[in-house]
Formats: structure tokens, sequence, C-alpha cells
């Protein structure tokens, strides 16, 4: 075999690899999200949509950090999968993330709700009652910036609802772990509303 043919092979066998390990790569980031997904607490909103909703009453659990979120995320996250973890609680999605009074809280399916046995290591129990929400849905990552323009929009458009009004602080939701690519994460920004 010459030279020149054993390089077409070598540079043809490198091509194929390299496709097929794009490809493979392609079909993780596609397929992660499916492979993870988690029993949902309630429906999310459309990417650009905004809505009012009624969240559904349930156990959260809550673990707080001091100041803001963006400071504290990896130091919230850490309790509350402990807890998760050493009860066998299936996670679900969404998570709610309170920003500037740096708080993560994490549903509990109902299914689940008998395995929660009381507030431990830095995690709280929370029973919260149905609650109706103002929510702008959206695709990035889960960013200071993404949360700041979400919230704005969310504002700007709840100041136009004429039976409506904001009941509390913007919140965050986010519904995709830390390894799904940050072209393909959803999140939503979410205020409590009561009617005028």
């Amino acid at each position: 075999m010459d030279i020149n043919r054993t390089e077409q092979l070598v540079f043809g066998l490198t091509c194929v690899n390299y496709t097929m390990r794009c490809l493979l790569l392609s079909s993780v980031f596609i397929l992660y999200p499916a492979l993870m997904s988690a029993e949902n607490a309630f429906p999310p909103t459309a990417p650009g949509v905004a809505e009012v909703k009624t969240l559904p009453a349930g156990v959260l659990l809550k673990s707080t950090g001091q100041g803001s979120y963006f400071d504290e995320s990896n130091g919230l996250f850490r309790p509350l999968f402990r807890y998760i973890s050493s009860r066998d609680i299936a996670m679900t999605t969404p998570v709610e993330i309170s920003i500037e009074n740096a708080a993560m809280f994490f549903w509990v399916a109902p299914s689940e709700v008998a395995k929660v046995n009381g507030d431990a290591d830095g995690v709280k129990v929370i029973r919260m009652a149905e609650r109706q929400v103002a929510s702008r849905g959206e695709r990035g990552g889960y960013s200071q910036a993404n949360f700041e323009k979400t919230r704005d929009e969310l504002l700007a458009w709840l100041l136009v609802q004429p039976e409506i009004m904001a009941a509390g602080e913007p919140y965050a939701v986010y519904w995709n772990g830390p390894f799904t690519p940050w072209f393909l994460k959803r999140y939503e920004v979410h205020v409590p509303v009561h009617p005028r």
C-alpha cells in the first residue's frame, strides 16, 4: 500500500470517527432532558408567553442562604439533594428560587410526601397552599441577566392587566438540571398575584 493510500484511509477513518462522535454528542444533548425527566409539580409556561396560572397546594423543601441566590446557588442545592437522597424521595420539577433572600425550594411529589419526616440538616419542610401567579416562560441559561430581563418583561405585562395586581416579589422557576445545555434550558419568572 503506498503512502497516499494510507493517508487517505487514515483521514477517512478520522472523519468517520469525528462524525460518529458528533452524532453521539448531539443525541445526548437532545435525549438528556427526556432521560432525566421528573414529575412536574405544575405545567410549564411556554417560552415567550405571559399568563396567570394557579399553582397547586403541596409540600416543598426549603434551603436558605445569605444574600443573593446568584452568590449562593451551590450552597442551596446540596442540603436539599442530601435530604431527598437520604430519604429516597424522587426529584420533581421545577425548582423555585427566591433571588434576593437566597432560597431554593424543591417540590415533593404527592406520592412521596410520606417520606418527608420533618426539618433536618438545613432543610425546612413547607406546606404551601394553592396560589395564583403571573408567569413568563423563557429559554436560556439560569443567569442573573436572564432573570432580570424576564422579570422586567413580566412586571410590564402585569401593569396592564386590569383584573390582577402583584401580591409579592418576583422569583425564578427552573425546569432543567445543571447538565442541560443552556440553549435547551427552560425557566420562568413568577409573581404572586391577587384580584384588583
